[in-house]
């Protein structure tokens, strides 16, 4: 998706615990009739692993009539995963994909060296109210891959790996956690999970990966003492082993992975290690030089500035 009239969230200095890097408080906004937080990039933070970007739709209730319309537009450099709690989106792109998304599974397009697509509400849905309630994550590409060959890929909510005990339930969406493996294709180390707490639950994230981070979505949870509310990116320092416990039903996203290898620049949709290639990508989006999607004619055009 494409969402650059989002501002950047806030930054706070990290609490007490020294196993807290960061917290990030992002800020909402309306777009379109849906609200979206903006969690990365941040002003202290511009990646977690090889995640560059996190926005959370919603929760949003749409009316008859309305919906979301994310019209085509490109993406480089990137893997974008769509994952939602309520809702449907359509997405279609220019590899002639057409697939619907619904909760607890996941749309894994690859950009690469180059892709557009769009993402709508289903137009049956649009007939009466609905939910709209999820995360759009995009996911740097290793530089030897930066250019692969596009591609998409959905993921059926029961292909995705669950463990659960002690009053904790956790979906393994991407990578591998928990000694659970996604079968969702990556192209670097990585995890990505969904988590559910019960009151009184404790959930511990290993140092297995350098960069971690747990996204707080529903209820408050405990960590060395503190309380943190929704709405929280709590971005953790490398080598501690973190332990949270929920002081209500909590729902939180867990996601890291190796470090990037090396600086990536990120403008409008386009994510790449080098700045020259973002600059031919605005050139070819601007000249129409990326390919369409097949019955769409509508597009995004290029920001002035982004």
């Amino acid at each position: 998706m494409s969402w650059q009239s989002a501002e950047e969230p806030e930054a706070t200095a990290a609490p007490g615990c020294k196993a807290i890097e960061t917290v990030i408080v992002p800020q909402p906004r309306d777009i379109g009739g849906f609200e979206v937080r903006r969690v990365l990039p941040s002003l202290e933070r511009r990646s977690v692993g090889p995640f560059v970007f996190f926005d959370q739709m919603g929760p949003a209730e749409l009316m008859p009539g309305s919906g979301i319309d994310v019209r085509p537009h490109p993406h480089i450099g990137l893997a974008t995963v769509t994952y939602l709690f309520a809702g449907t989106i359509v997405h279609r792109d220019s590899l002639g994909s057409v697939q619907s998304i619904e909760p607890g599974a996941v749309n894994w397009m690859t950009a690469g060296r180059g892709i557009v697509h769009s993402e709508r509400s289903d137009a049956e849905l649009r007939k009466r109210r609905q939910s709209l309630y999820g995360i759009q994550i995009w996911v740097a590409l290793p530089k030897p891959r930066e250019e692969t060959a596009p591609d998409f890929m959905h993921y059926p909510a029961a292909s995705l790996p669950v463990t659960e005990g002690g009053g904790r339930t956790v979906r393994v969406i991407a990578g591998s956690l928990y000694g659970k493996t996604s079968p969702v294709k990556t192209f670097s180390s990585l995890f990505y999970a969904d988590a559910t707490l019960q009151p009184s639950a404790t959930l511990s994230i290993a140092n297995e990966y350098l960069e971690r981070a747990l996204y707080l979505l529903e209820g408050d949870v405990e960590l060395a003492g503190q309380r943190f509310s929704p709405g929280r990116l709590l971005v953790f320092s490398s080598g501690d082993e973190i332990t949270v416990k929920a002081s209500s039903t909590a729902r939180l996203l867990l996601f890291g992975g190796e470090p990037l290898d090396g600086p990536r620049h990120v403008w409008w949709n386009f994510v790449s290690s080098s700045r020259e290639r973002i600059e031919q990508a605005k050139s070819d989006w601007k000249a129409g030089r990326f390919a369409p999607v097949p019955g769409d004619s509508e597009f995004i055009p290029l920001p002035e500035n982004s």
